[in-house]
């Protein structure tokens, strides 16, 4: 059965006018390792800890800025968004289609709330908490072209025809106006004069950007603003992962030029986060960044790190080492084969790009791998390959051809073949549309834990939106999870405790 919304009765809530407080036990465990007589051993003890949340209820109006707005990406989810305000319908060669959000978490997916008369109830996963609605967004940003948005959504030949022209009156309007700070290096620069030259002090540069997103604020009557990096995956290089600024200063490091601060930390890490607006990176970023996570930490602005955009490769691959590890069987053999055509495809034919794409690939089954020294002997793990091609023709769909090889009973041999074809950009956008309508209302999300005061905001650093990214980035000393169902329970159990529901562990026991 399915319902649309529901209130959480219980002692333990308590619904105020602007805010709901919620009291939450949360169960645990805590290793302790002894030495006894010269023998040793692990010792687990439960552990409680009583958790207090307080979430504000007020949904504000956010604006969203998008780096690399005219890109397959950004133009897509500006179109959608738009389709779906509109309630435009088109006709396709099967039917008439309705504008919808197929594909995101918050808008299409639903949650467990209980059972009623032995039958499962469920209800929209955006009915936990308040959200912002996608309808509601308001959008900007910046790119390396100079059209307007219904010429970008048309060289990017992702949405049916029939809704293009309905859709252009709505885009036309839209000039990619603002100059980006995309290096003239890029494999992608259509217009010199609209990027950073190497020439040009970043400040400069910076300062125009940093009036961009006041600007774009103030004319919008803005309460909140997201700052989301969808330009294509950046250059590897060292220097990226070992953040590399100034004395741990974004501001110095900019005032000297320092050539390996990357356009996505300008964006995303430096400007947003002194412009006091929210950042997602989309970039290669392995460890945090000096000086200006403190920065983040002061204004309580999340930034969920890591890759964005995890589609339905990644998702799947995730899921499906889980799965085979969680069965016992040991991988020893993944290999996946990716061409496509669109942007992405030509920027990644560029080996010093395809070298972060690469890393982030490869590293996404190590945390399963570790979990089981049952299949797994130290150093062991999988061999992984990835290979990707651009082939100009398939355009923005992509296909993907996975291998996975695994080892099972008595030295036998399992393979599974996979192949994918996926429209990428139609994965992407509503991906991208979570995003930022969660890492708003995370920031909208505060706790404390026994023997703490006061309320805090989550680390800048928001791990629990690892659902959707490759690759997440995590605070010091915190474990990487890359596991999909880990993921998804994480961020939903998360939830539930603001309105004080326990967490979803499918024991069914009043059933047992």
């Amino acid at each position: 059965m399915f319902i649309e919304s529901f209130r959480v009765e219980s002692p333990h809530v308590r619904y105020g006018a602007a805010e709901i407080e919620s009291e939450y036990r949360y169960d645990t465990t805590e290793l302790v390792h002894e030495s006894h007589d010269g023998a040793s051993r692990w010792v687990v003890r439960p552990k409680s800890v009583q958790y207090h949340f307080r979430t504000s209820t007020t949904v504000p109006k956010l604006g969203v800025m998008l780096v690399g707005w005219g890109g397959n990406n950004g133009s897509t989810l500006t179109a959608g968004v738009i389709a779906s305000r509109e309630g435009i319908s088109w006709a396709t060669k099967d039917k008439v289609q309705q504008a919808n959000y197929y594909g995101s978490l918050t808008q299409a997916s639903t949650i467990r709330v209980g059972s009623y008369n032995g039958e499962e109830i469920y209800a929209p996963f955006k009915s936990l908490l308040p959200m912002v609605n996608p309808d509601d967004l308001v959008f900007g940003g910046w790119d390396i072209s100079n059209m307007n948005l219904a010429d970008a959504m048309t060289r990017a030949k992702v949405l049916d025809i029939d809704l293009q022209k309905q859709l252009r009156p709505y885009m036309e309007s839209w000039c990619l106006s603002l100059a980006s700070m995309i290096p003239t290096s890029s494999p992608l620069t259509r217009d010199p004069a609209r990027t950073m030259s190497s020439r040009e002090p970043r400040r400069s540069r910076w300062g125009r950007s940093s009036k961009d997103i006041r600007e774009f604020k103030e004319n919008n009557k803005m309460d909140k603003a997201v700052v989301l990096w969808t330009a294509n995956t950046e250059r590897y290089n060292n220097c990226l992962c070992l953040g590399l600024m100034t004395n741990g200063k974004p501001s110095a490091s900019v005032d000297r030029n320092q050539a390996e601060i990357s356009p996505s930390t300008l964006y995303c890490h430096c400007l947003a986060s002194l412009e006091g607006v929210r950042s997602i990176t989309g970039a290669l970023k392995k460890k945090s960044w000096p000086g200006i996570d403190d920065l983040a930490i002061k204004k309580k602005l999340p930034d969920p790190g890591g890759l964005i955009q995890k589609r339905g490769k990644p998702k799947k691959k995730t899921g499906l080492v889980d799965f085979l590890m969680g069965a016992g069987i040991k991988p020893t053999s993944i290999v996946s084969y990716n061409h496509l055509g669109n942007n992405d495809g030509t920027n990644l034919s560029a080996p010093q790009t395809f070298r972060s794409k690469e890393i982030s690939k490869s590293s996404v089954v190590d945390d399963m791998v570790s979990s089981n020294a049952i299949l797994y002997e130290p150093g062991e793990h999988p061999d992984h390959v990835v290979v990707i091609k651009y082939v100009p023709y398939v355009g923005d769909s992509k296909r993907a051809m996975d291998e996975y090889t695994s080892e099972i009973f008595m030295g036998g041999k399992n393979t599974i073949v996979l192949h994918n074809t996926c429209e990428d950009s139609l994965l992407a956008a509503p991906i991208i549309l979570d995003l930022v309508l969660l890492a708003e209302l995370s920031t909208r999300i505060q706790l404390k834990g026994e023997g703490e005061e006061k309320f805090h905001s989550f680390h800048p650093v928001a791990t629990i939106l690892s659902y959707l990214t490759k690759a997440p980035l995590v605070p010091p000393g915190t474990p990487v999870v890359n596991a999909l169902a880990k993921q998804r329970a994480m961020l939903e159990n998360i939830m539930r405790a603001c309105v004080g529901l326990a967490p979803e562990n499918n024991m069914i026991l009043e059933y047992k």
